[in-house]
C-alpha cells in the first residue's frame, strides 16, 4: 500500500491556543511518534525547524517551535518527558530536541531496532515497506525546512514519519523477541538517553578530503584559512558552508597554490555560489595564510590512539592482534546476524588492541560498552589477544611515550 497523505487527523502547532490542545491530548499517553526536521544542506545550525508528534489512534500534530516561546517550550518538554519516544534514527535528532530543552525519559529507536534485528536495509521507508506492507512517500526529504510557509506536501510529508512509528516498533519488537536479540536493543535505548554528539574537532580543516595526502605546510596553511573564513562567514549568515563554497573549491585553490586574485579568479575548480562573488575575501584568506601557526600533523588524536592505518609500521604488535581479533567478531556478527558495528564499535575494538589491559570486561566497560556487548564479545577478544602473544612473555603494549 502507498501512503501519501497522513492517516491521522493532522493539527498544525504555532500558538498558545493549539499548544494548548496538544498539551491535552498527550496526558496519559505511554509512547509517541517523534521526528524532527532540521535545515541541513540549507542552514548552518543544527536547530529543529519542525518538532512531529504522532499520538496513538488521535492525531498528529505538527509543531513549529520558531512560534513558541521558552515557556511554550518548557510546556511541551514537560508533557513529552511522561511519554517513552519513537524516533527512526534517534541520533539525529535528539541534540536538536535538547537544544529545545525537550529531553527524554525512556527512547526506542527503530532504525536501531531494525540494525539489532538483522534487517538488511533500515531506513524508514525500507524497513515499513518490509515489515508493514507501507510505502511511504519521500519526496521531501532533502528539502529546506527552515523556509515559511511550509507547503502543504511538506506538511504531509513531515506528518507520514510518524505515522507508521507505532505499529513499526510492534513489529521489530515482535521481532526481536523471536530472535532474542529484544534485551539487546532494550539496553541500546537505555543508553541513548545519555546520547551527545561529538564535539567539533579543534581543527575540523584537517578532515578536508584528500588534505591528509598533503605535505607542503604551505598548501595546509591556505586550507586552514580558506576553512575558517568559510565558517565565519557561514555562521555570520546561518547558511550551510557548502552552499558558499564546497569543500572540493578549497582544494582545488590548495593544489593550485595561487599567487595572485586573478590567479585564483582563473581556477574554473573553485566553484560554488560565492566563489565570485567574495573572490576578494578568498584572495585574502589565502594572502594571509602565511602568517598561520600550525603544524603540519595534528596532534588530535580523538580516541588517544594513532590511526590505525599507521599500525602495521609504526605498532606491529597492536597491528597483529587487531588483525587477529577483528575476524573473530566478524564471525559471531555474521552468526547473530547483527552488524559488526553494532556487536562492538571499530573504535572500541582498536582501542582494546593498541593497548589491552588485563580485564578485558573491565575494560570494555569503562570505554561506553554496554553489558550485552561484553558478554558476548570479552572472551572472544581475550582469545584473539592471546592468539597474537609473543611466545614468551605477555602481550606488548603501546606505551604513551612511544606515541
Amino acid at each position: 500500500m502507498k501512503l501519501d497523505k497522513p492517516r491521522l487527523p493532522v493539527h498544525f502547532v504555532d500558538s498558545k491556543e493549539s499548544l494548548a490542545h496538544l498539551l491535552d491530548s498527550l496526558e496519559g499517553q505511554d509512547r509517541i511518534g517523534l521526528d524532527a526536521e532540521r535545515a541541513s544542506g540549507f542552514r548552518y545550525s543544527q536547530k529543529a525547524y519542525l518538532i512531529q508528534v504522532a499520538v496513538k489512534d488521535t492525531a498528529i500534530w505538527l509543531i513549529d517551535p520558531l512560534e513558541l516561546d521558552a515557556v511554550d517550550l518548557k510546556a511541551l518538554a514537560t508533557a513529552m518527558y511522561k511519554s517513552t519516544w519513537l524516533l527512526h534514527a534517534a541520533t539525529q535528532d535528539l541534540p536538536c530536541l535538547a537544544e529545545l530543552g525537550i529531553v527524554p525519559s525512556s527512547v526506542i529507536d527503530t532504525e536501531l531496532a531494525a540494525r539489532i534485528s538483522g534487517a538488511q536495509r533500515v531506513g524508514l521507508g525500507s524497513i515499513a515497506l518490509e515489515l508493514l506492507d507501507i510505502e511511504l512517500a519521500k519526496e521531501h526529504s532533502a528539502a529546506d525546512w527552515s523556509v515559511r510557509p511550509l507547503s502543504q506536501e511538506m506538511l504531509d510529508y513531515a506528518a507520514l514519519d510518524v505515522d507508521v512509528m507505532e505499529e513499526l516498533w510492534v513489529a521489530l519488537e515482535s521481532r526481536l523477541a523471536e530472535s532474542g536479540k529484544l534485551a539487546f536493543a532494550l539496553e541500546e535505548f537505555e543508553h541513548l538517553k545519555k546520547f551527545t554528539p561529538k564535539p567539533q574537532l579543534a581543527e575540523p580543516w584537517r578532515s578536508l578530503p584528500g588534505l591528509s595526502k598533503i605535505k607542503d605546510l604551505s598548501k595546509i596553511k591556505i586550507a586552514a584559512s580558506l576553512h575558517a573564513t568559510r565558517d565565519a562567514i557561514a555562521i555570520e549568515r546561518d547558511v550551510a558552508p557548502g552552499r558558499l563554497i564546497p569543500d572540493r573549491s578549497i582544494m582545488a585553490a590548495v593544489n593550485q597554490q595561487p599567487k595572485s586574485r586573478s590567479e585564483l579568479a582563473q581556477n574554473k575548480e573553485f566553484q560554488g555560489r560565492a566563489s565570485r562573488s567574495l573572490l576578494d575575501t578568498w584572495w585574502e584568506a589565502i594572502a594571509s595564510s602565511p602568517r598561520l601557526e600550525i603544524e603540519l600533523v595534528g596532534q588530535e588524536r580523538g580516541n588517544g590512539i594513532p590511526n590505525h592505518r599507521s599500525w602495521e609500521k609504526r605498532f606491529p604488535e597492536a597491528h597483529k592482534r587487531l588483525e587477529i581479533t577483528r575476524p573473530l567478531l566478524a564471525e559471531l556478527a555474521t552468526e547473530l546476524c547483527l552488524p559488526i558495528e553494532n556487536l562492538l564499535t571499530p573504535d572500541l575494538l582498536r582501542r582494546v588492541c593498541f593497548e589491552p589491559q588485563e580485564d578485558i570486561a573491565k575494560q570494555l566497560a569503562s570505554m561506553g560498552a554496554r553489558d550485552w556487548q561484553i558478554s558476548l564479545t570479552a572472551d572472544l577478544i581475550r582469545t584473539g589477544l592471546e592468539k597474537a602473544q609473543p611466545e614468551t612473555g605477555n602481550p606488548p603494549t603501546a606505551s604513551h611515550e612511544e606515541l
